[in-house]
């Protein structure tokens, strides 16, 4: 398990191009290489990741793409994993819980109150993983997003949309 490097962000790109078609929307990653470089190492990063590495692109397994969040309610940051991918023939095989563990021994190094994250309602399998980690669901909370159009028009000042 290490901090990912700037080589590896063709491999990065490759595997959110895996999760997209595994989450059933594989038309929906717009970033590229060079977007993904930027947001990973230019000169002030908000967004981390960090991989295992096995058999598959780049000679990686799997990988975490996290950014730093913060309760109002606990005073403290924590994480936000924005994506876990890990290859199929790289699962059970301890891949998914080592990403975890890294980035739990990182929260508890930094003194972040928790991890959070998104799964699909239909993603039964990681469902059951992450309950085996001790991980609980956060039934009482609908995410909503804001993007395109809408989002266009409210930054504008249009309100009517």
């Amino acid at each position: 398990m290490r901090e990912a490097r700037l080589d590896d962000v063709p491999a990065l790109l490759h595997f959110i191009r895996e999760l997209a078609d595994y989450e059933r929307e594989p038309d929906a990653v717009m970033t590229d290489e060079g977007q993904l470089a930027a947001s990973l190492f230019g000169p002030a990063p908000a967004v981390f990741a960090h991989v295992c590495e096995g058999s598959g692109p780049g000679g990686l397994a799997g990988m975490a793409i996290w950014f730093i969040s913060y309760s109002t309610w606990t005073g403290r940051h924590g994480i936000w994993l924005e994506d876990l991918y890990v290859r199929p023939n790289e699962r059970r095989r301890g891949v998914a819980r080592a990403l975890f563990t890294t980035l739990a021994s990182l929260a508890s190094e930094r003194e972040y109150a928790r991890i959070d994250w998104s799964v699909l309602d239909w993603n039964h399998s990681a469902i059951r993983f992450y309950q085996s980690l001790g991980a609980v669901p956060m039934d009482e909370w609908t995410g909503y997003r804001l993007t395109g159009d809408a989002l266009t028009s409210l930054g504008s000042g249009d309100n009517r949309t």
